[in-house]
Order: structure tokens, then sequence, then C-alpha cells
């Protein structure tokens, strides 16, 4: 088994000093193939003061030589894309050909765009006799999961860097090889020391420790609601900045007239993307009452058709959750569903056939569900597709916004003007209308208990950057 390197530290790969010792499995057996010497609070801080040493140096770069870094580390992050690519398919569960394209491609491209951007991007303007210049929050903490390592670091890291940020990045000890081979890239990439700090850890000491950290400004985290809850509490209570990316529960509405088939196919696609692990996830169906059965009737058949297996193995179309405790509490949604009067269309809580070992959970679809329930109101993050009947479009509207969360959303209809005047009311941070694309460049963040601030493109600097105005005096003519 191989023995993992946890935390970059100034620019120089450090061992733990107390490190406790944390198995990473092979999501397709459960067998542990990584071993990963756990950070401490002695390593947080000490992150945390390399950060703040190399601030003044890092900040006071001309943005365009920041920018410069970005494309480095893309160049850097492609020639390890290949690697990035099957450690996450081994953690994580998705598919090979899916992790290629999603969890390495996308990212790449995320830091080479936003290369390009900051050339147009207005840092100082005047207003009046105000020169306001945006200017670096300071040090910046990111706390990033599981699901999407490398997008997760993306969002975070490259604007911040951007910004003039130094950073300690803090990814999950469950999916650790993408951040590891991210600080490697940073480190060919010849970074200034300290300006990125790496330190995998658990959250409960270090992940604390580097939220209260004095030497901390910003705070963005990614994760559970749970978990941010308690997160925003503690940078708030300090006075520091804090971004939040949390749950979802999104739901993909289907008004009269619209392409079903078209429908069907992007709300499976979304629900079943990494096993259903991804917070935007469309895992509410809301149908009209007199074409649920013509739906489900698609959904069982395109099912089917879904092969489960090893993500390594080039057949496979949805691979496993990322551990056993993931795959339990899938399971126990799904027994909640049953229990809760739902029809059980496809799937279950058995193993799949042919996976003997591993975490895996079949493709489950429920019909007939309350929307009041908990799998009609809970984040499952597993690959759980709700079909919720509607009477009309108020009501269809209301059950989109019926639950605490607010991150992602869909609306297809007949027509696009239809559809955009039914998406302008769903309460969501991102709502695609009758198909439109994923864009790197549009902002990603929710309302509600979704969380607080954006990522992607520009929009992911604001977080990362200050104003400060300068009032020049005003000259007699």
């Amino acid at each position: 088994m191989q023995i993992a390197r946890s935390c970059f530290i100034n620019g120089q790969w450090v061992a733990p000093d107390k490190p406790t010792s944390f198995t990473v499995t092979n999501s397709a057996t459960g067998a542990p193939w990584l071993e990963v010497p756990l950070a401490g609070v002695p390593e947080a801080e000490g992150a945390c003061k390399a950060a703040r040493a190399a601030f003044a140096g890092w900040s006071d770069l001309d943005p365009a030589v920041r920018a410069g870094y970005l494309g480095r580390i893309a160049d850097e992050l492609e020639a390890r894309q290949a690697e990035i690519a099957v450690a996450v398919s081994r953690e994580v569960g998705m598919p090979l050909k899916l992790s290629e394209r999603i969890q390495v491609a996308a990212p790449i491209l995320a830091w080479r765009r936003l290369e390009k951007a900051s050339a147009d991007y207005q840092w100082t303007e005047t207003i009046g006799n105000s020169l306001v210049e945006r200017v670096a929050a300071g040090v910046a903490i990111c706390i990033t999961p599981w699901n999407y390592p490398l997008h997760q670091i993306t969002g975070k890291v490259a604007p911040a860097l951007l910004a003039g940020c130094t950073v300690v990045l803090k990814p999950s000890e469950l999916a650790p090889t993408a951040a590891i081979l991210f600080a490697e890239a940073i480190e060919a990439a010849q970074l200034p020391a300290g300006v990125l700090n790496m330190v995998i850890g658990a959250g409960a000491d270090v992940g604390a420790a580097l939220v209260a950290s004095p030497e901390a400004d910003v705070i963005s985290f990614t994760g559970s609601t749970a978990v941010g809850r308690q997160i925003g509490a503690k940078a708030l209570s300090a006075v520091k900045r804090v971004t939040l990316e949390l749950g979802g529960k999104s739901a993909s509405v289907l008004l009269p007239g619209a392409d079903v088939t078209a429908a069907v196919k992007s709300t499976m696609g979304s629900c079943f993307l990494n096993s259903g692990q991804t917070c935007s996830a469309l895992t509410r169906f809301v149908v009209p009452a007199a074409q649920q059965e013509e739906v489900l009737a698609l959904i069982s058949e395109a099912v089917q058709r879904i092969t489960v297996g090893d993500p390594l193995d080039p057949n496979s179309r949805m691979g496993p959750l990322v551990s056993k405790d993931q795959q339990e509490r899938v399971r126990r949604y799904i027994s909640k569903g049953i229990e809760s009067g739902a029809r059980l269309v496809c799937g279950g809580a058995e193993q799949p056939g042919g996976n003997e070992a591993g975490h895996f959970v079949s493709p489950t679809v429920f019909a007939d569900v309350d929307p009041a329930s908990a799998i009609a109101q809970e984040e499952i993050f597993g690959p759980v597709l709700c079909i919720i009947p509607y009477r009309d479009i108020d009501e269809a509207v209301a059950i989109a916004n019926g639950t605490p969360y607010g991150l992602a959303g869909a609306v297809w209809g007949p027509d696009d003007a239809l559809s955009l005047s039914v998406a302008r009311r769903i309460r969501a941070g991102q709502v695609d209308i009758n198909g439109g694309p994923f864009n790197l460049d549009a902002p990603f963040g929710g309302f509600g208990m979704s969380g607080v601030g954006r990522e992607n493109g520009r929009f992911g600097l604001d977080d990362f950057l200050e104003y400060r105005s300068l009032q020049q005096p005003q000259r007699k003519g």
C-alpha cells in the first residue's frame, strides 16, 4: 500500500510531527490502497504562518504576473492529467471517461480561462475624486470536499491566488490524491514559498484550527450544510469573511408540451452523475400528474441500460460511492423512501448484481413522492431520483421552491419564453433552461441553506477581494 504525502508548507513537503494514519479505500473493491499520515494542529498553524509571511510579497505583484502563474499551474496539471483522472475514479467512483473530461479537463480549462479573464478585469476605477481599488483580502483558508476534488480546489484557489491572497488548502482525506498532485503542480510551477500551503487532516481538529487561526482572513468552505453552519458561525464571530457552498435538493420541472425524452435524459444524467455525489444534482423531477407514467416508462427503460461497475472498466456507466459510510447513508434513505409510501420503481437498497464488493448502490427511482417526505427534502448524495407529480404550474414552482435549499434547478417547456418565465420564479443560484449547458464563466452558488457567495469565472474573485477607496484632492480648474 502506498504512503501519501500530506503536508506542503512554505514550499516544502514536510512530515506531520504526530501523524494519525488514515486509510483510503478503492471505492470499487473496498480494499485499502493508500495510507495518509494526517496532519495535526501544529501543521495547520505552521501553514497559516507561512501564508501570512508570504502575503505582502504576493499581493504586491502586478495581477498580470499572478495570472501568469495560473497558466503555469494549468500546464503542470495538464502534465498530470491522466494520473489525476485515474486517482479520482479509484477514490470517488466516477467512470474514467467522465473523470478525464469532468474531473480534470474542465478544471484545467477553468485555470486557463481565469488567466485570460484577468486581463480585462477592472482592478481599479475612478469614481469622482476617489481611486477605488480591488485588493487582496488576505490569507484564505480553502476547505474542499471529496466529490469533485480538483474542480473544488480550482474554484477556490485559482481566484484566491489571482486576487493576491495566499492560501492554506485543506482537502478531504477521503479522496486526497488529486490535491497531492495539485500541490506537486504548484511546486513545479515555482510559486513563491508560502503562497500555497496544503495540509490534509481531519476537519474536527485541523479544519477547526484553520478557521480559528488569527492569521486567517477569509474562510471558503464547500461541504455539508451542517458543517457549513458551524464554520460560518465561528468565522463571523471573529469577523472573518466567509463563503459557503453547501447542499442542494434541486428540482427539474417538466412543463406540459415539453420534450419529455430530452428532459428525462438530462435529468437522469444529472441525478446519476458521479453516482449522485453532486451537490447541484437534479434529484427531484417535478412532472405533470397526467404524464407521470409516461415519464416512468422512459426512465425505467433508460435505467436498464446503465451498467454499474468498476469505474476503471470502460463498459461501466455508473461507479460506486466514495466510502462504506456513504453507501450505508444512501441505503438508509432508500429505506426511508419505501417507509414513506413512495412507489419504488427501480433499484433499491440491495447490492447491485455483479458487484459483490465495493461501495455500490443501484440507480434508484421513486414515484408518487410526497414533497414533504425526507427523500424529497433532504440531500441524499447518492443515485436516488424522486418523481413528484403536480397539477398546475403554480404548484410545480411551489414544489421546486419547497425545500430549504436553492442551489440549482432546471425547467423544460414547449418554448424558451415560457421556460424562462418559470425559471425566473425558481429560487436557485443557477437554473438550466431546456438543456442549457453548464457555463464555467457564470457564477455558481446558491440561495438559502445552499450557501453564501459565488464561485467560477470573474465572479469567483469577489470573495477574495476588498475595496479600498483613495480620496484624492479636488483641484480647482
